[in-house]
């Protein structure tokens, strides 16, 4: 009988409330939730079912209203701004939507910056590999496709190696065919180096790729689904 990973995050009761009176908007409602130690989950739901708010909080940004978020022995909740400063630098790996490369650094200077701040960095060039962006490592981004732009923030986020890669809709500024290969990127991180990734999406296909799928809305988890069987990027359609 195999063993099941300990959760890597573990949230309990998380309410996140924006303004106040008649303009008071709940974005999270008691989510319950345990995520595992290299796992892949997909996240799906309309817009303003929560994901985003729930990403932000899993990853340091923002702060529950109210409940309990842990990080493997980290109580997050409660935690004050340097310790989530340092929760970030040290354990989580953020992919966005827009890829926030600086335009007149190269390739490679986008993704050495990072490296100062990191504590145990890989090389520089191993996470361009990673990406298959080696030949492309002294481009500016002006000279790259919005995919081979995606790659590049991929590389810099795990170039100082996370425990968790959290993504917000990574595919959803591309096209059919650079999408499947950014998606191909974060399941050979996920899968190769043991990087549990959590991606937001609202392109369902997606949802195959993952262990689980968690559906929410109107800030609460609706379902939580397990796939037998996870699909490659290459067996996605949509």
């Amino acid at each position: 009988m195999s063993i099941e990973p300990a959760p890597v995050f573990v949230a309990r009761g998380l309410t996140k409330t924006y303004g106040s009176g008649d303009a008071q908007v709940r974005a999270l409602i008691d989510v319950d939730l345990d995520i595992r130690r290299g796992e892949f989950v997909v996240l799906i739901g309309a817009s303003g079912s929560g994901k985003s708010t729930l990403l932000n909080i899993l990853g340091g940004l923002d702060v529950p209203t109210s409940g309990e978020l842990r990080f493997a022995d980290h109580v997050l909740t409660g935690a004050s701004e340097a310790d989530l400063t340092r929760y970030r630098r040290e354990h989580v790996g953020f992919v966005f939507q827009f890829y926030n490369l600086i335009p007149s650094l190269t390739v490679y200077e986008n993704v050495a910056l990072v490296t100062d701040i990191a504590e145990h960095p890989m090389a520089i060039n191993e996470a361009l590999a990673w990406v298959a962006l080696s030949e492309r490592r002294d481009h500016f981004p002006s000279q790259l496709s919005g995919g081979e732009q995606q790659r590049v923030a991929i590389a810099r986020a795990i170039v100082k190696q996370p425990e968790v890669l959290l993504c917000d809709e990574p595919t959803g500024a591309l096209d059919y065919a650079k999408g499947k290969r950014v998606l191909e990127v974060i399941a050979k991180v996920n899968a190769e180096l043991g990087t549990t990734a959590v991606v937001i999406t609202h392109n369902v296909a997606i949802a195959g790729m993952a262990d689980r799928v968690i559906r929410l809305g109107d800030g609460r988890v609706q379902s939580v689904e397990v796939n037998e069987r996870k699909l490659t990027p290459s067996e996605l359609s949509w």
